[in-house]
């Protein structure tokens, strides 16, 4: 089969990534999509490389990267009207950026569906506009959407055929919304292991990466109760939503992305995790594998699927309760060597149950059920 993915990424990563690579936005396509991937930020490229590890044919796109679709489209004879603006980079130095009309994004991601002739397009940005979507799915055999953050209000996603979620309350929802949806959890991946030592200097005792914006609200309340009894190092993209005296700003350490992220969970003896509001009772964040991929002891909260990944107590730890994640936290830090244990045994899990290669398959088979019920 052939697949296309379609994802976004931040644009505060984006700032950084551009910001570390000084005059990459003018390189070609295939070198800004080699530093992208390198940066480990998010999945990299595994759904297409481990796809096409598969046997299949899979390209992955970021719609919103404007430098590198704009790359792609002067590579591929695709004219696109731009205007140019100065921004400033980190308040110092202005640099000139382009900046494209909202549908230029939208031609350059017609032509790579031209271009590619995909059987199967996954759409990991099912906030893009729904009636574009609609518009091009005559050209494809399958329009799978994938979600897992708040919805949007003014959703329509009636034109999938398929949508996949990370969490099980999401799958829920779609389906009692008469969308056809299963479920594809997130994964680690495994190669990110040779980017690093064996031998873990465990220099932080007890880490926290993560975004702490509304939506997080309950994360918000926890870290703070969190910070203000555990000497909790703390990585996030912005602090502005939190309260100007909150005991989390102290313990701020910026924000950190792909692979900086993976070398603060290398470094760390404990790290922290909370899940988004809208998970419910479901766990099926990132972290949850990222970490135990990096051999990190996990201190999770408990949700009622938890052990259908991890082992709760074997794997990883769960708290029920800010106190309990607190006293947790403190006894492992106190008692290294039990935390390691847990932490060996998680990675051991992530590394036999949980890689990206593994969830591809998943994938995959997801996609033959459906295109094949599609045919009949």
């Amino acid at each position: 089969m052939r697949f296309l993915i379609v994802d976004t990424d931040y644009q505060s990563f984006l700032d950084s990534l551009y910001a570390q690579h000084p005059g990459l936005e003018n390189e070609p396509y295939a070198r800004q999509l080699q530093v992208r991937a390198e940066s480990g930020f998010a999945c990299g490229l595994s759904y297409s490389d481990n796809l096409c590890e598969l046997g299949h044919e899979a390209h992955q796109i970021f719609f919103n990267n404007e430098p590198l679709q704009m790359a792609w489209a002067r590579e591929h004879g695709v004219k696109i009207e731009r205007r140019w603006r100065f921004r400033m980079r980190r308040g110092v130095v202005p640099w000139l950026w382009r900046t494209n009309n909202p549908s230029s994004l939208y031609d350059v991601l017609s032509a790579q569906i031209r271009h590619y002739r995909p059987d199967v397009l996954l759409n990991n940005a099912m906030r893009l506009n729904a009636a574009y979507f609609r518009a091009i799915k005559p050209q494809l055999k399958l329009l799978v959407g994938c979600h897992g953050s708040p919805l949007p209000e003014d959703r329509d996603f009636a034109a999938y055929d398929l949508v996949l979620s990370v969490v099980e309350n999401f799958v829920d929802r779609f389906r009692a919304e008469g969308l056809k949806s299963e479920l594809l959890r997130l994964a680690f991946e495994p190669q990110l292991l040779q980017r690093f030592n064996s031998t873990k200097e465990q220099s932080i005792p007890v880490s926290f990466i993560g975004q702490l914006t509304q939506a997080h609200s309950s994360r918000q309340d926890w870290l703070e109760y969190v910070c203000e009894h555990l000497p909790v190092q703390v990585w996030s993209p912005s602090t502005d939503g939190l309260r100007r005296d909150s005991p989390v700003i102290p313990c701020h350490r910026g924000p950190a992305w792909g692979i900086g992220m993976y070398e603060i969970l290398h470094r760390s003896l404990t790290t922290l995790n909370h899940h988004i509001d809208v998970a419910g009772e479901c766990a099926g964040n990132a972290r949850l594998f990222e970490a135990t991929g990096m051999g990190t002891l996990l201190i999770t909260d408990w949700k009622t699927n938890l052990n259908k990944m991890f082992a709760a107590g074997k794997e990883v730890v769960a708290y029920r309760s800010h106190e309990e994640c607190a006293e947790l936290t403190r006894y492992y830090v106190e008692h290294p060597e039990e935390g390691e244990a847990i932490a060996r045994a998680g990675q051991q899990r992530t590394l036999r149950d949980h890689t990206y290669f593994q969830r591809m398959q998943e994938f995959a088979a997801i996609v033959g059920k459906h295109l094949h019920a599609n045919v009949n």
